[in-house]
């Protein structure tokens, strides 16, 4: 553990979009003093509904771009996997580990939810592995590997987590697990999680590189990413993406484009898509706004004694270097993917974000992409449903009973909306009924002769609705009908129901 000295000299101040130097100075002092006393607060679980929070920082200045509900408690889903990886960080940079360093899963480690690498009991990987496992796959289990090391314990981990996330002047944060898997006193904020991003950029520049990863390569594996803004939108390097049910879609962005650096975070997306897009928008909108000219003070204190020692951290970066794999096939381009803003704004209907509330002058023939590449959160879809070593009683009948609740809602409405058996097409999904009807329109009008005598229908799932079209007599007649619908510029599948 460092020094106390060098915690609160590394602590983030509070950020503002018009101060004078000398408020500034009076700020670090006071923040200084604030994180030696700051306590945990742990609130009730039904304030933090995902309601949409946003806020874009000016990482050069300190000065915040944007801002609503940035300081409205919310899950951090994985999200929390980025005060993991700042004190593994933070280890590496002592010396107690090495990336070469083994991380051996333990039974708890090994029995953590999808996502994971899956790495058995008693086994293990290299702790390079492990954080690439994490920025990437989004892995639970290397999470808590990693935290088990670091901490002696979850437990013991969380209690690291919360020190740090005083120091760093998070001060509306509290940590129960490495990983983000369900918790109901695991909270955070917009702000709180730009100023971990900022965090993790400034004072591990050795190390950040990791969080600019698209896929690696564990065994004969090559495992690809979860952030699709890496490699899609210009100037992102990272860093983090994630999802419950409880939280909706969380994302955190930095982006360095000439000079100009910003640190983005959204919490509450209504689905990947959808917060994917509302970040692209912030980028766009903001980034133009942010300064060219650093003020490191103005973002992060840094005491003398704490100057990184420059001939290790080439080497280190050399270090990384070498593990780097770049897999280009998993870029994704930024115009290739649908818009879905109004899927966003359905999380928050009274919003008063311009950004949000704007109405797409013409809708798309798609809502969502309706081809087999899934959400990439989508095999954490039963993450609200486990417990960890951190869950209290209480929290896991509550776990029970949304359970039962939400398997009795799924039931219903799929008896309710079952569709026509046999071969059918998929053009899209969506978030509304009257979205998955407006699409099976657009497609009806563009599919001509293909899809005269097909059924157009909604099938509603646990997230929103399936627009179809049934009633094909084989598989040549529903492929030959999908092909139709490419040509018109629908994308779509044929499956057998």
């Amino acid at each position: 553990m460092q020094a106390e000295s060098d915690l609160v000299s590394r602590s983030i101040l509070p950020v503002s979009s018009s101060q004078t130097g000398r408020i500034l100075a009076r700020a670090l002092l006071g923040l200084s003093i604030a994180t030696a006393t700051i306590t945990v607060t742990v609130i009730d679980a039904s304030a933090a509904g995902p309601k949409y929070a946003g806020i874009v920082i000016d990482a050069n200045t300190g000065n915040v771009l944007y801002s609503e509900n940035a300081d409205t408690l919310h899950y951090p889903a994985s999200l929390t996997k980025m005060m993991t990886v700042y004190l593994t960080f933070e280890a590496l940079e002592a010396g107690r580990i090495t990336l070469d360093t083994p991380v051996v899963f333990s039974k708890n480690a090994a029995g953590q939810a999808p996502t994971k690498l899956g790495i058995g009991t008693g086994r293990s990987v290299t702790v390079r592995e492990a954080i690439l496992g994490i920025v990437t796959k989004s892995a639970n289990d290397a999470a808590m590997a990693l935290g088990e090391m670091l901490g002696g314990s979850e437990e013991g981990f969380a209690r690291m987590m919360n020190d740090k996330a005083r120091a760093l002047g998070m001060t509306r944060t509290t940590y129960r697990n490495p990983n983000g898997l369900p918790n109901t006193a695991q909270m955070t904020t917009a702000r709180d999680q730009a100023r971990l991003g900022i965090a993790l950029r400034e004072h591990f520049p050795q190390y950040y590189g990791f969080f600019s990863e698209t896929s690696f390569r564990l065994g004969n594996r090559v495992i690809p990413g979860h952030n699709h803004l890496v490699g899609a939108v210009r100037g992102v390097d990272g860093i983090k993406t994630g999802y419950t049910r409880a939280a909706g879609y969380n994302l955190a962005t930095s982006v360095k484009v000439d000079g100009r650096s910003i640190v983005g975070v959204v919490l509450g997306g209504a689905s990947t898509p959808a917060r994917d897009n509302q970040m692209r928008k912030l980028i766009a909108a903001y980034l133009p706004e942010a300064s060219t000219k650093h003020i490191a003070s103005n973002v992060i204190a840094e005491a003398p004694s704490a100057a990184p020692n420059i001939q290790a951290a080439s080497a280190r970066m050399a270090d990384i270097s070498r593990a780097k794999i770049k897999n280009d096939e998993t870029a994704e381009i930024a115009d290739s993917r649908p818009s879905s803003a109004a899927a966003f704004a359905a999380v928050t209907p009274q919003s008063g974000n311009p950004l949000l509330a704007a109405k797409p002058a013409e809708r798309p023939a798609y809502d969502e992409t309706a081809s087999a590449a899934a959400s990439d959160d989508a095999d954490e879809d039963e993450v609200d449903t486990v417990t960890t070593a951190s869950t209290s009683k209480s929290d896991t009948k509550l776990v029970k009973l949304q359970r039962a609740e939400r398997s009795e809602k799924v039931a219903k409405a799929e008896k309710a909306e079952r569709g026509p058996t046999g071969w059918v097409v998929q053009i899209g999904i969506s978030s509304s009924k009257d979205g998955a009807t407006d699409l099976l329109d657009t497609a009806k009008t563009k599919g001509g002769k293909a899809l005269r005598s097909a059924k157009p229908y909604a099938v509603a799932f646990d997230g929103g609705f399936r627009a179809r079209f049934g009633g094909f007599e084989d598989q040549s007649e529903a492929l030959n009908a999908c092909k139709a619908l490419k040509r018109a510029g629908v994308k779509c599948w044929a499956s057998m129901e």
